[in-house]
């Protein structure tokens, strides 16, 4: 059996002397697609955080392909494989769509996902590749930091809340191009608030609270009262 492609062993990370997380782990397997749920504060970005090497973690600790990459610096992640559409987008406000790709392009690893594939995935960024990133509404902006994360050619995406404060038709809109991204061979990690929308899409669920993995498997194993409850910590 393969190892997963991304896999987490008793992860604890935090900010000074807070402690966010408490001995968490998980797998995602290759080609996957794992729904990571929580209320506000549960550690869902901390996580993230501390995959992506933003706060200190152990060596053994985040696994990549079966090699410990715990001790790999936040700007190798890139390189290796591993990059995110962070909550918020954080697109280069002065630079247009697609300089904002292109500079992902660079950074990146060669492959399959170019800037005309990006825009076939999403036709309005070729009609508004000139225009300022943040002339876009936040729909065509989420589309941007996906964009630009796939450009980077990684073999995981970590996607941080890619709905937040967008309208439902918008969210729809965004989601459908998730079966496109995943039969490219990425393997993704998504952080959800929509219970539903994570059942219909995950292979695999992973519920934290107050920092801790209260509830994880094969999403059609658990029921959408099993998940609320474990959301809410009821």
């Amino acid at each position: 059996m393969s190892d997963p492609i991304l896999a987490v062993h008793g992860l604890s990370a935090g900010y000074g002397d807070f402690q966010a997380l408490f001995d968490v782990s998980f797998a995602l397997e290759e080609g996957g697609l794992l729904g990571l749920v929580g209320a506000n504060g549960a550690g869902k970005s901390t996580l993230f955080k501390a995959i992506l090497g933003q706060l200190p973690r152990k060596r053994d600790m985040v696994h990549f392909r079966g090699q410990p990459i715990g001790h790999l610096k936040t700007e190798v992640m890139l390189r290796l494989g591993i990059a995110q559409v962070p909550e918020g987008r954080r697109l280069f406000p002065s630079l247009s769509v697609e300089e904002n790709l292109q500079l992902a392009a660079e950074r990146g690893r060669k492959g399959d996902w170019t800037l005309r594939r990006v825009y076939d995935l999403f036709p309005i960024l070729r009609e508004k590749r000139m225009a300022r990133s943040m002339s876009l509404s936040g729909g065509q902006q989420q589309m941007v930091a996906i964009g630009r994360a796939l450009v980077a050619n990684p073999a995981v995406i970590l996607f941080d809340e890619i709905s937040l404060g967008l309208a439902p038709i918008v969210v729809s809109d965004v989601y459908a191009a998730m079966p496109e991204i995943l039969k490219s061979g990425v393997s993704a990690i998504v952080v959800e608030q929509d219970i539903e929308r994570v059942r219909a899409i995950a292979d695999t669920l992973v519920c934290l609270n107050e920092g801790r993995v209260v509830l994880s498997g094969p999403t059609r194993d658990f029921t959408k009262a099993q998940i609320t409850t474990a959301y809410f910590g009821e």
